[in-house]
């Protein structure tokens, strides 16, 4: 199972938000390509980006934040918020990004996500943020009213490869991973599963490869010094 520690971007700086609140938000660094050297440092290979604005206000902003990453780390990137339309997703990859993630786009319009999936094929994944049983969209702000069982179906039928599932409840609350909501989705659809929220341990992380998952994703938990790049690794490859 992959690792992918997480840089999510707000004005130029490295922040962290509590259950999707802008309100509830910790700056950790106004530094995120520095931030991303020390996680290369660590051993991190893949990186789980977010640009807050863009998924709040649908305008990108971290293009030039994640162009200079990558110059400077050579990691895998993963870019996500805001990204509704393919003017925006031409610019993240062009500044080096190798996956982008269609979050309220993907839900709203049928026809983007069937355009990028054909120019981009797999460098395409899918954002679902649960909020209880529906997907939320607009940078958690709104309800979609599409439940995620029916999101998921949708996204395989397309063609999606790679699904994000985020438990909002779990999100920056340093709770553990919601491990059921996990195993039914990894047994359900043949989707490439990548957990987000919550992962906060070393059981964590051993719980979810177990299960079989592609990817999870560390944020607060890196940040507190609660679950280490390496030690998550391990963890990882232990199953």
């Amino acid at each position: 199972m992959k690792i992918f520690p997480a840089i999510d971007l707000y004005g130029g700086r490295v922040v962290r938000l509590l259950h999707g609140d802008y309100d509830k938000m910790t700056v950790y660094s106004a530094d995120p390509a520095a931030v991303a050297l020390k996680m290369r440092g660590e051993g991190a290979q893949y990186l789980h980006t977010v640009d807050l604005s863009g998924a709040r206000d649908g305008v990108p902003a971290a293009v030039d934040d994640v162009r200079r990453i990558k110059k400077l780390t050579g990691l895998f990137i993963e870019i996500g918020g805001g990204i509704r339309d393919m003017r925006t997703a031409d610019a993240y990859f062009d500044a080096g990004v190798d996956r982008v993630i269609l979050g309220t786009a993907a839900v709203n319009d049928p026809a983007f996500l069937s355009k990028a999936l054909e120019k981009y094929g797999s460098g395409i994944a899918v954002g679902a943020d649960v909020r209880g049983e529906d997907v939320a969209v607009k940078g958690w702000l709104q309800s979609s009213g599409v439940t995620l069982d029916a999101f998921c179906q949708t996204m395989q039928s397309a063609g999606v490869r790679t699904l994000i599932c985020t438990d909002i409840s779990r999100d920056g609350a340093m709770r553990g991973a919601n491990r059921q909501l996990y195993a039914r989705l990894q047994k359900q659809y043949s989707l490439a599963i990548v957990a987000s929220g919550g992962v906060s341990s070393v059981g964590d992380v051993r719980a979810l490869a177990a299960l079989g998952l592609y990817g999870a994703i560390i944020g607060r938990a890196y940040y507190e010094n609660a679950l280490g790049i390496a030690e998550a690794k391990e963890a990882a490859r232990d199953n």
